[in-house]
């Protein structure tokens, strides 16, 4: 039975990604071989349909096709571009209107340190000040927080 989601997010080079279904509950896996179509055109925040199967480690989304197809380039009726959703967005914080919140870059600034903290206690004032720069340049050049 054919069930509708969201691409959460796909990483087109290692080929796998991540569907947060419509109906709720936990999201799926999902794997390039399991597309139906190029997955260059798979990307975050656009809608899918799939089947939910058992895989090896849990469930999984299989047959997996894009309910929208997109325009190719430079044919048929351009649309705009998907939201950017950064991948560590949860499922619970693209509910709605599938956008994440665009922080300024003092409280991105803040989120980062309070992350780095939490994860690896033992990084030093200068690593977490170089990871911050590279990754405030990032934000920046996706929009992800204010100039």
């Amino acid at each position: 039975m054919a069930s509708t989601g969201h691409i959460l997010r796909f990483d087109e080079v290692r080929g796998y990604g991540f569907i947060a279904p419509d109906g709720g509950g936990e999201d799926l896996f999902m794997h390039a071989n399991d597309l139906l179509g190029e997955k260059h055109l798979f990307r975050a925040g656009l809608a899918v349909s799939f089947e939910a199967e058992q895989g090896e480690r849990g469930m999984k989304a299989s047959r997996v096709r894009l309910v929208d197809q997109p325009a190719r380039e430079g044919i048929g009726v351009q649309r705009p571009p998907a939201p950017v959703i950064p991948p560590w967005t949860t499922r619970e914080e693209t509910t709605g209107d599938g956008l994440c919140d665009v922080l300024s870059t003092a409280e991105f600034q803040q989120e980062l340190t309070e992350t780095l903290l939490g994860v690896a206690p033992t990084l030093t004032g200068t690593q977490i000040l170089a990871i911050r720069k590279a990754l405030v340049g990032l934000g920046r050049q996706h929009n992800w927080i204010e100039s």
